[in-house]
C-alpha cells in the first residue's frame, strides 16, 4: 500500500463526515427556528472527538504497518461499502430531521419510514461497521479493536438518550 492511498482514503472518509457535519448544521438551524431543543448534549464531544481520533489513528497506525495491504483487504473493504447505502438511505429518509445531534421538535413525530420501518438506530449499523471495517482495510487493527470497543461504550449512552428523545416525541404527539 502507498502512503498516498491510505492518506487519500483517510481523507475521503473525512471529506465525506465534514459535508455531513455541514448538512447536520443546516438541518440544526431549521430545527432550532422550529423550537427544537437539544438531548445528550454532554456526550456529544465524545462522539466528534472519537469520530477524528478513530480516522487519525487509521491513518497513523496504518504508516506505521508500512506498504502493503493485508491479504484480506478486500472483505473488509467490502463491508464498508456494502454499508454506504444504508447511510445515505437513512439520512434521506430522515429529510431535514438527519442531524448529528439530538434535537426535538415540538409536535414532530418519529420517522418510521425507509430503514427506520425494520431498525431504530439504522445508521448506527453503519458506524459499527465502518469503525470496524475501515482501519483493517488498511492493517490497523489495534485502531479497529480500541475504537470499536469505545464506539460501543458511547453508542451505549447516545442511544439511551435518543430512545429517551424519541420517547418525549410520541408522548408529546
Amino acid at each position: 500500500m502507498s502512503a498516498a492511498l491510505l492518506v487519500l482514503a483517510v481523507g475521503l472518509v473525512a471529506l465525506q463526515r465534514l459535508l455531513e457535519l455541514a448538512l447536520a448544521r443546516r438541518n440544526e438551524k431549521r430545527a432550532r427556528a422550529r423550537g427544537a431543543v437539544e438531548r445528550g448534549r454532554k456526550h456529544y464531544p465524545l462522539v466528534v472527538g472519537l469520530h477524528s481520533l478513530w480516522l487519525l489513528s487509521t491513518l497513523v497506525e496504518g504508516l506505521l504497518r508500512g506498504p502493503g495491504l493485508p491479504a484480506y483487504w478486500p472483505v473488509p473493504l467490502a463491508l464498508f461499502l456494502l454499508v454506504q447505502p444504508l447511510r445515505y438511505w437513512a439520512i434521506f429518509s430522515l429529510g431535514e430531521s438527519w442531524n448529528t445531534k439530538i434535537l426535538v421538535v415540538p409536535g414532530a413525530k418519529p420517522v418510521r419510514r425507509g430503514p427506520y420501518r425494520f431498525l431504530s438506530h439504522p445508521n448506527y449499523v453503519v458506524v459499527v461497521v465502518e469503525i470496524l471495517a475501515f482501519p483493517l482495510i488498511f492493517g490497523a487493527w489495534v485502531t479497529a479493536l480500541v475504537f470499536t470497543a469505545l464506539n460501543a461504550a458511547v453508542l451505549g449512552v447516545r442511544i439511551r438518550e435518543e430512545n429517551r428523545a424519541l420517547r418525549e416525541m410520541a408522548d408529546v404527539s
